[in-house]
């Protein structure tokens, strides 16, 4: 059996295993990962050796012309790679969507820092900590350097013998290759969820067709197009390191048989230029670090992002998209698009979405990546060594079949996602299905307020123990704390608290309705023990009743339609708006913040929320509201969006409000939220009602074991 099928049936026995054992195969994920590192071992030292070696083979004139020729396809390769990448938004039908509250919304990402990145200041700590970029460029000047030494090769013979021996150790970790991308394949096979996957499959589908017609027609097409090189020749020297950066989703690994593989193909048809099969030791490494084709793809992300959250940037951004994308996939995709997404006033929570479609993107673009490479290391080194022509019949039938196929593909992409892939919005049921993981003993929830009763005195926790229910009372349509799902059962973070309070105190729970405006009343005769619905702590209400200390901050932030929250980014836009509404809920404290920050702003008192959100108030050009409950509103009216404005974050606190200023029941209070903190049911309970975290229940992995043969739970 050939090395090839090898690989390929270990791929597909990996695929079947992981879809016959499911969650289980996530036991290989150790031994895929020690092969990724084991191919890992050698580039960098490789790389290294073949940079240095090959640029100081080269003289000045030789030098001079591969960096002008070599630069010139690349900036070709480029405009392929952003012309594919903007034509991908034409399939995107239009949808609503929102999402629950994230911490991005908050956070302020650092700067891209290209120096860091580029200038080796310790190229021993660069090679250590596996910096690629500042390793290339170390690489390359002492490359440069050793052009113009008069004894240099007797330093060429030393590296020649290193890299031979670096090879000798790569060849001899390729031969596991048909086990470690078995335990790859089984793996992401076994334990990828295709329901996370569900809402992206519009740009799943795109994603993936766009990139295969790149990788299986559009460069190499080129490449038989304009050289002696054949296009069947092309796929059957490079399959295996393809494969294996299909299956690893990794281009590092695969480097020294892209190297190999582009010099054999020359050496066979460039025959009459030997020089030319020592370029790709120089191209290969040294383009390593600037953006391939398959990154360059990745911008659809951003224009997908903006369609999704419906902050689309236009058409006339793209220029501006497509420069910054250049200069930030210098770097790590993973800072580059959370740092495009900002500058184009795209909500940061989508960048989770990125996450999720790098199960699958990742191992498509590395595959883009991996042909992006021998394209430029074959139409490079034809360029230096004149072999590069262009010939009128192979270059037209090229452009006639790669328009055709384009064409096609999106064409038929956009009528399938407008037909059969079109998503359905279904966020606005999430809340209303969700429940409590944690319930008290014995539960009363009363939705009005219940006869008058003889007003209590005493400590409270003797008047709970007397009683032996713990009354609290709650504030209605306060999400994501306090709410009616779709049950009618009263859920939301403070009543999980709420019910995890009564059953440590060993007593039942009575849940009372309440409103803002009676609660130091309330408070003051007995009604209720305490009062849950996220609260605000605030100077005036502090003034008047005893709190506890607060178990959660919040973030003011406004709530805007989808169209405005580019107009909102910063406090000093904000400013400088000419008429500016603000529709604040009746919490004294908002409105003195927002004064304090706006001070033209026109604010206006609203007392429902749901209304405000259903009228979509036209006269209040945006709601004053906490992010983290702004998010649970906007999953229920996804029209609108959650802006936190640069550079101040303002947190407002949230407590209990607690009976009778009475200060022993506020120590036992503070005394258990601090508890609650330290026992993980706080954080617990933020990441499953604020940020969504395990809001649908998470079933078991579908598996052939499992669901077809019930061999196991």
């Amino acid at each position: 059996m050939s090395f090839t099928n090898r690989i390929l049936v270990g791929l597909t026995a990996g695929v079947l295993a992981g879809l016959a054992v499911g969650d289980h195969a996530g036991l290989l994920k150790p031994a895929a990962d020690a092969f990724v590192k084991l191919l890992q071992m050698t580039v960098l030292p490789y790389v290294t050796l073949s940079i240095v070696r090959s640029i100081g083979s080269l003289d000045l004139a030789q030098a001079r012309a591969l960096g002008l020729r070599a630069g010139a396809v690349m900036a070709a390769l480029w405009l392929v790679g952003l012309g594919y990448a903007f034509l991908i938004p034409l399939t995107f039908p239009h949808v609503e969507t929102a999402m629950f509250f994230s911490t991005s919304l908050v956070e302020r990402r650092p700067s891209f820092d290209i120096v860091d990145l580029y200038i080796p200041s310790n190229p021993f700590n660069s090679l250590a900590n596996n910096v690629v970029p500042a390793v290339v460029l170390f690489s390359v000047i002492v490359g440069g350097a050793l052009i113009t030494v008069e004894r240099k090769q007797v330093l060429l013979d030393v590296l020649d013998t290193a890299s031979e021996a670096v090879s000798r150790v790569t060849k001899a970790i390729t031969r596991l290759t048909p086990y470690g991308l078995f335990a790859i394949a089984a793996s992401a096979a076994g334990t990828l969820r295709v329901e996370q996957l569900g809402r992206l499959q519009i740009y799943l589908v795109m994603y993936v067709a766009v990139a295969l017609l790149v990788s299986l027609w559009v460069l190499p097409g080129l490449v038989a197009a304009l050289t002696p090189v054949p296009l069947r020749e092309i796929f059957r020297e490079t399959r295996d390191p393809l494969i294996t950066a299909f299956v690893a989703g990794d281009l590092f690994i695969v480097l020294p048989g892209l190297i190999a593989a582009s010099g054999r193909l020359l050496s066979r048809y460039a025959r009459d230029t030997p020089a030319a099969t020592e370029l790709p030791d120089v191209l290969v490494p040294a383009s390593f670090n600037f953006p391939h084709t398959g990154k360059l793809l990745s911008l659809s992300f951003i224009l997908f992002a903006g369609w999704f959250a419906d902050a689309a940037p236009p058409v006339t951004a793209y220029p501006q998209l497509a420069v910054a994308g250049l200069l930030t996939f210098f770097g790590s995709l993973t800072a580059a698009v959370p740092f495009l997404l900002d500058l184009f006033r795209i909500p940061a929570d989508t960048f989770q979405l990125f996450l999720a479609t790098g199960v699958i993107n990742a191992r498509v673009g590395s595959l883009v990546a991996a042909v992006h490479t021998v394209t430029l290391a074959l139409l490079g080194s034809c360029a230096v060594a004149g072999l590069l022509h262009v010939r009128r019949g192979p270059v037209l039938r090229y452009i006639a079949i790669t328009t055709v196929l384009t064409a096609a593909v999106i064409g038929g992409g956009r009528a399938v996602c407008a037909g059969v892939l079109r998503p359905h919005y279904s966020q606005d049921q999430t809340l209303g299905r969700m429940h409590l993981v944690h319930r008290a003993e014995r539960v009363t929830v009363l939705t009005a307020p219940p006869a008058p009763e003889s007003p209590e005195t005493g400590p409270v926790l003797q008047s709970i123990r007397a009683r032996r229910v713990l009354r609290v009372g709650y504030v209605a349509d306060a999400l994501p704390f306090a709410y009616f799902n779709d049950l009618g059962d009263l859920v939301g973070l403070d009543v999980e608290l709420a019910h995890q309070l009564a059953r440590e105190l060993g007593v039942g729970l009575e849940l009372r309705p309440i409103e803002r405006a009676d609660l130091h009343e309330r408070l003051s005769n007995g009604y209720c023990d305490l009062v849950l619905g996220g609260i605000a702590v605030t100077t005036r209400r502090a003034e008047r009743d005893l709190y506890s200390v607060s178990y959660l901050d919040e973030t003011l932030a406004f709530v805007v339609p989808d169209h405005a929250r580019g107009t909102f980014a910063s406090w000093e836009t904000i400013r400088n708006l000419p008429a500016l509404t603000v529709a604040v809920p009746d919490v004294p404290y908002y409105r003195d913040l927002i004064r304090t920050r706006v001070p033209r702003a026109h604010i206006r008192d609203i007392g429902d929320v749901r209304a405000w959100f259903a009228a979509g108030d036209p006269e209040a050009g945006a709601l004053a509201l906490p992010a983290e409950r702004g998010s649970a509103w906007t999953l229920m009216y996804p029209r609108f969006s959650v802006v936190v404005p640069e550079p101040e974050i303002l947190k407002v606190p949230l407590a209990f409000p607690l009976a009778r200023h009475d200060l022993a029941f506020a120590t036992f209070v503070n005394t258990w939220i601090d508890l609650k903190r330290k026992d993980g049911t706080i954080p617990a309970a933020y990441d499953r009602w604020v940020l969504g975290r395990g809001s649908s229940p998470r079933e078991p992995r579908w598996s052939i074991l499992r669901n077809v043969l019930h061999w196991i739970d």
